[in-house]
Order: C-alpha cells, then structure tokens, then sequence
C-alpha cells in the first residue's frame, strides 16, 4: 500500500527530527564491579542561566526536551560561565556494592547530587570548596558522594553544577573498592610530585642562603606559589592545608597561579637578563608581572570569575613571551639558555595547555587536567641542568677573565720596574724642590693659623682661640672636678682717652692692657680680647671659686695703675663679671651670658670693681670692690 506523498514526508521530518543530537538519548551506564566509569558519554545536560529551576522542574516533561547529550568527543567543560548546569545520566548497576561519584576537579564552588531512594523521595547531597571540609559527605581531596544503588534497577540521577571559577566536571562512577585502588595510586602520585616540589625548594633556599643570589629566592617563591596553586587544584589544600577556611579555599587557586607567574616572571628576567640582552622582551615581562601580581590580589578586588580570567589569560601570554625571550638569548649565547628553554617551554606549555582547557579552548583530558604537573616536574629536572650549566659557564668566564687580569698586571709590573729608575731620578729632583716648598708652606701655615686663633693688635687669643680653650677646659673639669672660671672684663674710661689722644695712643693702651691682663695669669691660663677694650681671662683647674675672685681683685688693680705713653700719664680702670663652672654654667655660652651680666652689674655698681654671677640668675651673689 502506498502512503500519500505528505504523509512519508511528514515521516520523515519526524524520523530526522528524532534521531537528530538534540534529541538522542544518552545511553544507560551498566556499571560493572570492580570498574571505574567516565560518565561523559552517558551524561545529558540542560543550562539554567536564571540559577532558579529546581529538582520538580528539571524532571517535568516540559523540561526533559531541554535536556541534551554532550557533543561527540566533548568533555563536561562548559567554561567561565555564571549558569547552573543540571546534569543526569542513568544507571543500572549489575552488583550490590557500595557505589561512589567523584567529581575530579576540587574547585568548584557548589556540587549537589540527587539520587532516588525508592520510594518516591529523592536524596540531595552537596559538596564544594565553599564549604568547611568536614561538611562533606565523603572525606576526599575531590568531591565525592556515596550512592545507593539497587541491583539491576534501571536509575535516573541529577546533578546541579554552579562555579565562579571554570565549570569542569569530570565525572566518574566507582566501585568503592575500586575507586580505593585507583585513590592509592594518585596519592602516590601526588606525593611524589610534592615531594619534588619541597626538595627543589629546599635546595634553592640553601643556595640562596649560601649565595644569596636573587635568583634562587625569587625561584624559591616561584615554587612556594606553584605549591598553593598546585594543593587548590589537586583538593590536596581543602583537605590537609586549610580545612576548614573556605574562603582562602576557593580563591588559593588563582592567588597561587599569580602568585607563581609573578616569581615566575622575575625569575625568567633575571636568568636571561632581559634587561641586557632584549630590553623589548624585558618590559614586556615587567608588565606581566605587574599583572600577575594584580592576579594574585585581584580575588579580594575583583570577582573571582574575572580573577580566574585574568590569570589564566596572562599565563598564556606570559608562556610565548619567555619562551620567545629563551629562543633570542639561546641565539645569543647566553649561558644556561638551552636547558632553560627546553625546561620552560615544557612548564608553559602545560600552564598554557591549563589555561586553555579552563577557557574550554581545549578538551579536558588526562593531559590538559594535569598538564601543569608533567610540565613542571620536567622543568624541576631540567631546570636544575639550567643552572648548573649557567654556573659552569660563569666559572669558566670568571677564571678567563682572573687569567687575563694577571697577565695585564704582569704587563704592569715589567712595565713600573722600567719607569722605577726614571722615576727615582724625578723623585730625587723633586724632593728638593718639595722640600723648599714645604718649608715655605709650614711658614706660612704657622703665619695663617696664628692670623686665624690670634687677635693682630695684641697677640692674644681671639674670639676662635677663646671658645675651644674653654671648651678644653670644660673637658677637663668633667675628668678632674676642678673648676673652671671665666672673667670677662671691660675697660672703662677707653673711650675719652681713645677720642682725647687718638686711635693709635688707644692701640698702644690696649697693647698694654694685654701685658698687665697677661703679666698677672698663670701660663696654663687663657687671655683673649674678644674686640674693642673687652677682654676675657679663663682661670684652668682652681683649688676653688675663692682663686678666681683673688685673680679679678688683682687685675682689678693692676688696670687701675695710671699708664704712661710719651710723657702722657692716662688712667681707666676696668669692670669684671666672673663666672665659675660648674656653678653658673655647664657650656660655653653660659658661662659667658653669667659672665656678661654679672660685669654689666660691675659697671652699674660704680665701675672699677668685680662681680660674681649669682645662682638664680637674678641678684649677685656678692659685690666685691677692689680695697
């Protein structure tokens, strides 16, 4: 019988319509005893942009045509992206054993699993690196929920995936004993490559200690960062590190990777030297690791997303930058760049490779899930070759250039002793000639430092000369407890005689004010004239005060005797102010302030007589006038 025209044609559309991938069935796992199952072919998923459908809505008739098989080949990666994905897949297992889920990537922020219980409820766990450790429900560095699953029963199962970070779920189905087996293995694994990481960073601390080379610390950091970023994403961190921190859980990821590309950046900068040998190269590096710094913070400034995004799109940049840097400096020569570029380019393959796989730019697989961990276990290898041959090469350069060093000063030396004998001839030429010089410059400086300490008129100590001897003799006082006594004198009745008889009359007055004020002092004493017709006497190291009042009675008396010039006779007489240390004064200028008042007290008294400095600074002590 033929079937009308429309008819097979709507048979048709039906059958393509059917079979097309949207609408194709995934298949039904038969899970087996003693296996573990990849869940991505029997996987079906729905995306729920809103995050609103909940269990009743994803298993309505209405939702079911929403739901679609993974595309053939694919993986369960769906990126960066901020939807709820519901996943579903069904089972029947052929044995009555203990059945575990895992979801090998440790990151994700929130996995909840629903199985049916047989009697029309439905069992929710949850799972996450938002959530304390001991709150999951099974203990395991990944995500892992125990099942309960009948023998024979064909079993629908959900699971609703929510991240910041990128949506990876590899998805696998255990038989616990199994899953034991294969957890054993990986654990091995895992120490090994830790322990690797720990010995090299070990290694390069004690080089760095020993050394203390930038470079080895900075590759100290590098390591201790790829250590964090490495324990996020293994679930190692989340189970032995910081259980029970979540919040620095979720974001230790990206921290660690900015953290291991920034060291990592100055440590490709200061192997290669970028900053001699490709100055173009070498700011380009700078600018990643600002970045990557940034990378590293960016989790507390910015969304994790954004974070995660940052960093895994810098560490793909950052992987063709060093590896172009490594190829230049290779061509160049640079020591140590072979090793450094086969164990680089391995490393940022796999962070690329990484990078890649968590912008689903590439599958996720065995390789791109642990692609960072091959990479830099090689580099650990190869890179230790780097710096040896660097260290080697460096010795070699240092020992060249140590034997090109003694050979020019061996050319040095032949070439003194030739010029030693001409040199001792100009050497005995210009002794004679230094000699004289010498002599005349010595006079000289006598000539200038008696100018400098010295007042020109009367040959006393100036004003200079006058404060360092005091100073000296203050020094001495502290050492010895003797005191010290400043007299500060004022000549009076100068003036009339200076006008009356002139400067250079005054000038022969002053001279001899000079020899009387010297005449009545003990040599290890200081006179000075500090300018004009003042003139200052510093009694050293006295029996007591008594001395210094008995010193100024004399001088008193001595510049009250008339003078005589030419047949003139003239007369003055002098006012004194006297200050003792320690009692008036500690320093130098407070023993001449105390000096001052107490002579300016002298001359309001009635001039011709002395005064002591009092105590308070506000009376004098006593008013001794000459008898």
């Amino acid at each position: 019988m033929k079937l009308a025209p429309w008819i097979t044609l709507g048979l048709a559309v039906l059958l393509a319509f059917l079979l097309s991938p949207a609408w194709a069935a995934a298949p039904i796992l038969k899970a087996e005893e003693g296996h573990g199952h990849a869940l991505v072919a029997f996987l079906e998923f729905l995306e729920d942009p809103g995050q609103k459908m909940e269990l009743a809505d994803v298993r309505s008739a209405a939702a079911a045509p929403r739901f679609a098989p993974l595309p053939p080949g694919g993986d369960v990666n769906f990126g960066y992206s901020r939807s709820a994905y519901w996943l579903r897949f069904t089972v029947r297992p052929l044995a009555d054993i203990p059945w575990l889920l895992e979801a090998a990537f440790p990151s994700l922020d929130r996995v909840e699993v629903f199985t049916p219980d047989g009697t029309g409820t439905w069992r929710r766990q949850s799972g996450g690196d938002l959530r304390p450790f001991s709150e999951r429900p099974y203990p395991h560095r990944n995500l892992v929920f125990p099942l309960q699953l009948t023998k024979g029963e064909q079993q629908t199962l959900f699971l609703r995936v929510t991240s910041d970070g990128t949506l990876t779920v590899p998805l696998t189905l255990w038989a616990a004993e199994a899953f034991h087996s294969h957890d054993r293995e990986s654990y091995a694994l895992l120490s090994l490559y830790f322990g690797m990481l720990l010995a090299l960073m070990l290694y390069n601390l004690l080089l760095w200690l020993s050394l203390r080379d930038p470079l080895f610390s900075s590759y100290v950091l590098f390591v201790a960062g790829m250590a964090v970023a490495q324990a996020s994403m293994n679930g190692l961190g989340n189970q032995f590190l910081w259980p029970d921190w979540p919040a620095w859980g979720n974001i230790s990821l990206p921290s660690g990777m900015g953290l291991t590309g920034l060291f990592g950046a100055l440590f490709t900068r200061r192997f290669l030297e970028t900053r001699r040998t490709v100055p173009t190269l070498d700011k380009a590096i700078l600018v990643l690791a600002g970045i990557f710094a940034l990378g590293a913070v960016s989790p507390l400034l910015l969304p994790y997303r954004d974070a995660a995004i940052l960093v895994s799109l810098t560490g793909t940049v950052f992987s063709a930058v060093a590896v172009s840097g490594a190829v230049v400096c290779l061509l160049r020569g640079h020591p140590g760049a072979r090793y450094f570029l086969l164990a680089w380019t391995l490393l940022l393959v796999g962070v690329a490779a990484l990078g890649l796989r968590n912008l689903n730019w590439l599958p996720t697989n065995w390789f791109t899930t642990y692609a960072m961990q091959i990479g830099s276990a090689l580099e650990m290898l190869l890179l230790s070759f780097a710096l040896a041959d660097r260290i080697n090469v460096l010795r070699a350069e240092k020992e060249l250039a140590n034997a090109q060093a003694l050979q020019a000063q061996q050319a040095m030396v032949d070439g003194l002793k030739r010029s030693e004998q001409e040199l001792e001839d100009r050497i005995r030429e210009r002794t004679r000639a230094l000699a004289d010089a010498n002599a005349r410059l010595m006079h000289q400086e006598q000539q200038l430092r008696s100018l400098v300490h010295h007042d020109p008129l009367t040959g006393l100590a100036n004003r200079i000369l006058l404060y360092d001897r005091i100073e000296l003799a203050l020094a001495h006082s502290q050492r010895s407890g003797l005191p010290v006594a400043v007299l500060l004198i004022d000549l009076d009745g100068f003036k009339p005689v200076n006008d009356t008889w002139g400067h250079a009359v005054g000038d022969r007055l002053l001279v001899e004010v000079a020899h009387r004020l010297s005449g009545q002092v003990r040599a290890s004493d200081t006179v000075a004239r500090l300018g004009g017709d003042e003139f200052v006497v510093v009694l050293h190291e006295l029996h007591d005060g008594a001395q210094a009042l008995q010193v100024a009675e004399k001088l008193v008396h001595e510049l009250a005797r008339p003078f005589h010039d030419e047949g003139a006779d003239l007369q003055i007489g002098a006012s004194i102010g006297v200050a003792i240390h320690p009692q008036h004064g500690q320093d130098v200028q407070s023993l001449m302030r105390q000096a001052d008042l107490a002579m300016y007290r002298a001359k309001r008294d009635g001039r011709g007589s002395f005064r002591v400095a009092p105590l308070d600074n506000t009376a004098p002590e006593t008013a001794v006038m000459p008898s």
